[in-house]
């Protein structure tokens, strides 16, 4: 029987192993006792609040361990989980809260100023502290509460989580995410790379995006296997971990990559235990992959997204380099399909959508039934990615459908000159967007940051591009920044850049 029982499952067959431990504190829980915890917070939003299946809790908090028995007290009653993004305005988080409609909204103490602002109607009328005396916390650890199992309604089919995603293209939408989403997720995951219950991997990325919680997080809980939570990514703290905690497998956009690398800690630890890491979001630069690999750590590059997945593609870590910018290949219960605009499918080295077709498809978007059926057409999911496919069957995110832009009468990628100026010595970080042109329509910008001691100027940038791409593809405009702008899982805002431009 397919079920989302797992903490149950754990708690009786390895009972004392750890499930979770909190950096910050230092204190770790089994999974009998992450169990009992669960199930008490379960009963509490049953009989204190009154929450029900189907009824949205909205979470505003920063990463803590407690915030992961919340998640499955939350699915154990069908209800649904909203994380929150805790750096957006209030304004920001209005929208989410009267889209979502939340029954309850748990909040940290130190947001409370952020619930303070925001607009009185657009608040649920239960609310509870996530921390403090009269808290989500003080009851989750009151004794006096039972803790005893609950019946378990077990429906894959229904919603567990929404995820606002990053609105790059204008309003967030809530991806819906069910509970068969995560558990072919977890299998997925599991099977692609080889998952075992003595692995251990930390918790850093954010919980309001899905990475923090299914890239590692729940099929690891799902296999048994240690997590220790963060608060927040620290390249020093991460780097001494992996090798205090024997860290097995790491996860990280290549922004952070990049950090862990650049911190002095880099060269101080072994690294012994990780046997590789996954990079998802965009590319990771060559020269960052050699020297992770000279570290004895091989990089798998990856592809996914909120509303599929996530964990979608993964390339062989053997591949990293002679695949270099390859996504890899689909995992095992996943369809793809390489489409053009009208969804006849494309062959080998012809540049299209990606289309995805499995079981960890989402339903659609929240209050959304527009976006959904732009989205999926005939139970296919249209991720707005142009990708191409090789004669040995990997695959390669060309770029964005939306970042695509027309110079003269040719399609330019942006991701293509990206890829080219991360190759050059002297530059950290590049993005390139169009912008307007009298002759052409369009053109490049290039927007760079330069590595730290080095010089480069306009012409520099502009010559190295030209030596390398076609005269079309060839930005005509280059500014230098201190730093990319960033959203909160690492990704590059192109949009934020475009207002620059």
């Amino acid at each position: 029987m397919i079920h989302s029982n797992w903490f149950e499952r754990w708690s009786r067959y390895s009972p004392d192993a750890i499930a979770l431990k909190d950096d910050a504190t230092g204190r770790s829980f089994s999974y009998q006792e992450s169990y009992r915890l669960i199930n008490r917070f379960a009963r509490v939003l049953q009989n204190e609040f009154g929450i029900q299946a189907g009824d949205r809790v909205a979470a505003l908090a920063m990463n803590e361990v407690e915030y992961v028995f919340l998640f499955f007290a939350i699915q154990r009653i069908n209800a649904i989980l909203v994380p929150v993004n805790f750096r957006l305005v209030p304004r920001e988080i209005e929208h989410i809260v009267r889209d979502c409609s939340p029954k309850l909204l748990i909040y940290q103490q130190q947001f409370g100023e952020t619930i303070r602002k925001m607009a009185p109607e657009s608040l649920p009328l239960r609310r509870l502290c996530f921390d403090g005396p009269d808290s989500f916390v003080s009851r989750l650890y009151c004794d006096s509460l039972p803790g005893d199992p609950i019946p378990l309604e077990n429906d894959l089919e229904a919603a567990c989580m929404i995820l606002y995603t990053s609105g790059t293209t204008g309003n967030v939408k809530g991806a819906i995410i069910t509970n068969k989403m995560i558990f072919w997720n977890s299998v997925n995951t599991t099977m692609r790379l080889n998952l075992t219950q003595t692995d251990v991997s930390l918790i850093f990325a954010p919980f309001f995006h899905t990475g923090g919680w299914n890239v590692l997080t729940t099929p690891l809980l799902h296999r048994g296997a240690r997590l220790i939570n963060l608060k927040k990514f620290d390249a020093d703290n991460v780097l001494r971990l992996c090798d205090s905690e024997g860290v097995t497998i790491l996860f990280g956009v290549p922004t952070m990559m990049d950090m862990l690398y650049r911190s002095p800690v880099f060269n101080e630890v072994s690294l012994k235990t990780v046997r590789y890491a996954i990079v998802g979001g965009e590319p990771m630069p060559l020269e960052l992959i050699k020297a992770w690999q000279n570290k004895g750590v091989p990089i798998r590059q990856g592809y996914g997204l909120t509303e599929f997945g996530p964990n979608v593609y993964s390339l062989n870590e053997q591949d990293a380099i002679r695949k270099i910018g390859s996504i890899g290949f689909p995992n095992f219960y996943i369809d793809a399909k390489i489409v053009d605009e009208h969804d006849n499918e494309l062959g080998d080295e012809q540049v299209g959508e990606l289309a995805l077709h499995g079981p960890v498809c989402t339903p659609g978007y929240w209050n959304n039934p527009t976006a959904t059926s732009e989205a999926i057409k005939d139970g296919w999911f249209h991720t707005g990615d142009l990708v191409r496919g090789d004669n040995e069957g990997y695959y390669y995110v060309v770029d964005r459908k939306k970042d695509m832009f027309i110079s003269g009468a040719e399609n330019v990628y942006p991701a293509e000159i990206e890829h080219v100026l991360r190759s050059h010595s002297a530059i950290r970080e590049a993005a390139v967007v169009g912008v307007p042109d009298a002759k052409w329509r369009e053109v490049g910008k290039a927007f760079v940051v330069v590595k730290t001691g080095m010089t480069l100027t306009a012409d520099d940038v502009i010559a190295f591009c030209s030596s390398n791409l076609a005269k079309y593809k060839t930005p005509k405009h280059v500014e230098f920044l201190d730093e990319l702008p960033k959203s909160d899982s690492g990704k590059i805002l192109k949009r934020a850049l475009k207002g620059r431009a």
